[in-house]
């Protein structure tokens, strides 16, 4: 019997993109199943299937979950998502490094697996916090999770840590937009020890209810395309880390979509 396509598989256009991005392996011959492994973790990322329930047509759940682990261990997915933003702004006509973004946290519930959290006295949340850097075209360029009771401000000082001295993707930065959210302290912080100006973009007054914040709304938009994916609508993951690596990966799909 032939197998059924699904509407998240690779196209043959994107996988004749990403193939050469994949890590090869130093000895012995190619892995296996590399497109298979490919098209299971775009299904669990859009539909949340458990690993365990992966269909039959996918390679075996525990051959993909191990790939899973050994691309975050090694950090292969953030950099895939680079390669594939960097492919993405070159096609709009905009430099690989941006010079300004956004930045702002989202609140999200975890499940009974085991592993950090906190609870969010502001959003009445329990579960972890997903701080994410984006350019001003929604495209994410750092990201870090932290239990929910970490605020704002904190996580600015982690985001700005997470770049580094030489700041690879980010070395070009110079201002970020934030919301009221984020105190004078860390703004201090990052302008000295980064030199990223952290402007507070601040709500009209005049207008109530819901209104589209200038500068802001992009990195707003990037949580909607976070939450079109079942996997992240909630935190499933035990591990940090893998949380992470999960939001790269429906990160470079949306990429590859673009592309290809």
């Amino acid at each position: 019997m032939k197998k059924p396509r699904y509407s998240t598989n690779l196209t043959k256009a994107q996988w004749k993109l990403i193939k050469p991005m994949l890590p090869k392996e130093p000895i012995g011959r190619p892995p296996r199943h590399q497109h298979a492994t490919l098209n299971a973790l775009w299904f669990v990322a859009v539909t949340g299937v458990q690993w365990r329930l992966l269909p039959r047509e996918f390679p075996p759940w525990q051959t993909v979950y191990y790939h899973f682990r050994r691309f975050c261990r090694l950090g292969h997915w953030k950099r895939i998502h680079h390669i594939l933003r960097a492919l993405v702004r070159a096609k709009m006509n905009r430099h690989k490094h941006p010079t300004a973004g956004c930045l702002d946290s989202q609140s999200i519930k975890t499940t009974a697996v085991a592993g950090v959290r906190g609870f969010d006295n502001g959003k009445k949340v329990k579960g972890r916090k997903r701080h994410l850097l984006c350019d001003t075209q929604g495209l994410a360029l750092a990201l870090v999770v932290t239990p929910a009771n970490v605020s704002d401000s904190q996580g600015a000082r982690r985001v700005c840590q997470k770049m580094g001295r030489r700041r690879g993707v980010t070395k070009k930065l110079r201002r970020i937009w934030v919301d009221a959210g984020y105190k004078e302290g860390a703004i201090q912080w990052c302008q000295q020890q980064r030199g990223v100006v952290l402007e507070v973009v601040v709500k009209d007054k005049e207008h109530s209810g819901f209104v589209l914040q200038k500068r802001r709304w992009v990195i707003e938009r990037t949580f909607s395309w976070l939450s079109a994916h079942r996997r992240l609508a909630r935190d499933y993951e035990g591990c940090v880390a893998h949380s992470e690596a999960m939001i790269w990966i429906a990160l470079s799909r949306i990429l590859l979509k673009r592309l290809a």
